[in-house]
């Protein structure tokens, strides 16, 4: 093989991602039809999509559930074409696509954290964001902003799914 084929061999291996790393996951579009809570919502097309490293407040956690969905819409109207971005794992254990949605440059998933809506979660291997998630929660929790000015996270949404906290709403 020649020097140039040589080259060129390498740049396609580039282009189709095959050069040692995964190929670059293109984002694609989704039109929101509702919002279900603070970390998911449905698309027009029937996919339900959860947010990646994030975590918010579930509905059956009262006020906090509520103020985590309302913020998460007003991101996320329906109607509003979003951008979604994969990670490794296209999907959960209940079927649900997860992503980081993008609404212009917005990447919605560390808004919510930094807003104090949500906290991080992540779930390896899907961890791109995790250092962004993490710097924004840190600045949420010292500015007590969203639901950290009311002990909204005082029971933190996983432990709640557990059954862990003294009480439930």
């Amino acid at each position: 093989m020649t020097r140039v084929s040589l080259v060129i061999a390498l740049a396609l291996l580039e282009v189709w991602g095959l050069a040692g790393r995964p190929a670059r996951r293109q984002g694609d579009q989704c039109a929101v039809a509702l919002v279900v809570d603070g970390d998911t919502f449905r698309c027009r097309d029937g996919r339900r999509v959860r947010l990646i490293g994030i975590d918010a407040p579930e509905r059956g956690q009262g006020e906090a559930g509520r103020l985590a969905r309302l913020a998460l819409l007003r991101y996320l109207p329906p109607g509003r074409m979003v951008r979604l971005e994969r990670d490794v794992q296209a999907t959960d254990r209940y079927g649900r696509t997860l992503a980081f949605a993008w609404t212009g440059g917005t990447l919605v998933n560390q808004a919510m954290v930094r807003e104090g809506w949500a906290v991080l979660y992540t779930v390896p291997p899907d961890v791109k964001y995790a250092e962004r998630l993490l710097q924004a929660q840190k600045e949420a929790r010292a500015g007590r902003a969203g639901l950290w000015a009311s002990g909204g996270f005082d029971c933190l949404p996983r432990d709640y799914r557990r059954d862990r906290c003294l009480t439930r709403s």
